[in-house]
């Protein structure tokens, strides 16, 4: 420090030195901005960059002669200029082994034109901190499926005890790893996005919003016409193996007096189900089949 300053300027560089991480102040000769995030994201290789940026609003001051640190630890590292940047200065810190967070300040020493020649300044920032964020999702591998599909969440610090929900149904889930859950898109109102969260002990996160898309239910109803008495057989398939906990099949009709069936539902992890279908009294129309997700079906049927 310059300890022949006027008292004025003293007092300056006391508001630069008091100043918060974005030194905003009129009187001040170097603006230093901390761009460090305060969450960051685990990585494998445990290394985080603090960063900075650093602006000269004064000629007197020689740019050639800026020399960032970063005190951390009570140890100063010198900070390095961002490639093809003329403002920004980049620290890669290493975080000990079994820490999650680290306090530093940046030092800027410099040199300052004066009337006999130059004079060494220095500028420090307020401390700082930043902490490991270990548990998080990345993304959904996908945006978009129809129902029964398998998709996976990617992501860091998952357990065998973290759930998925889907909108407001939990789904069927499974431990792939640490960084990778993976869930069966349940039966839901087809056309819709829905939220994907993963909910834990460590809390809920947001994974990514799923649309669940339209799927079709193939129906043959064999005969489609029979007498009273007589029986037929509806065969149901869809495309994906249905979900854990399996899909509940809604099948209406226009001419419930003629028609006389159980009620039908396709299993988890198949594909297609069979229900008999017996004629009641003469009629002719048809069977409507409902699935949350699923196109409705429209199969026609005549008792005689």
């Amino acid at each position: 420090m310059d300890t022949s300053a006027s008292k004025s300027t003293q007092r300056n560089w006391s508001l630069c030195l008091l100043a918060p991480i974005a030194l905003f102040i009129t009187g001040c000769n170097i603006n230093v901005t901390d761009l460090t995030p305060s969450s960051i994201r685990a990585n494998p290789s445990n290394v985080y960059t603090i960063t900075a940026q650093i602006n000269v609003k004064n000629s007197a001051i020689v740019k050639e002669t800026l020399r960032p640190e970063v005190i951390i630890d009570g140890q100063a590292h010198p900070m390095s200029q961002a490639p093809g940047s003329g403002n920004l200065y980049e620290y890669d810190f290493r975080m000990p082994i079994g820490r999650s967070d680290a306090t530093y300040y940046i030092l800027v020493q410099y040199q300052r034109k004066t009337e006999n020649g130059s004079a060494s300044k220095e500028i420090v920032t307020e401390l700082n901190s930043f902490s490991i964020e270990n548990r998080y999702s990345v993304e959904l591998e996908v945006n978009r499926a129809p129902i029964g599909t398998r998709v996976a969440v990617l992501g860091r610090g998952f357990t065998r005890e973290d759930k998925i929900m889907v909108g407001e149904i939990p789904a069927a889930t499974r431990f792939d790893s640490s960084t990778s859950l993976s869930f069966y898109v349940p039966s839901l109102p087809e056309g819709r996005g829905y939220a994907v969260k993963v909910l834990g002990i460590a809390g809920e996160i947001f994974a990514g919003t799923l649309r669940v898309d339209t799927s079709t239910v193939s129906a043959r109803l064999t005969p489609s016409a029979i007498s009273q008495g007589q029986s037929t057989t509806l065969l149901l398939s869809i495309p994906e193996a249905a979900p854990p906990g399996g899909l509940q099949i809604r099948v209406t009709t226009d001419i419930p007096q003629s028609i006389i069936m159980d009620r039908v539902s396709i299993q988890a992890g198949q594909r297609s189900a069979s229900v008999s279908v017996q004629g009641g009294g003469p009629g002719q129309g048809s069977l409507f089949i409902e699935i949350p997700g699923y196109s409705e079906v429209v199969v026609p049927i005549t008792v005689n």
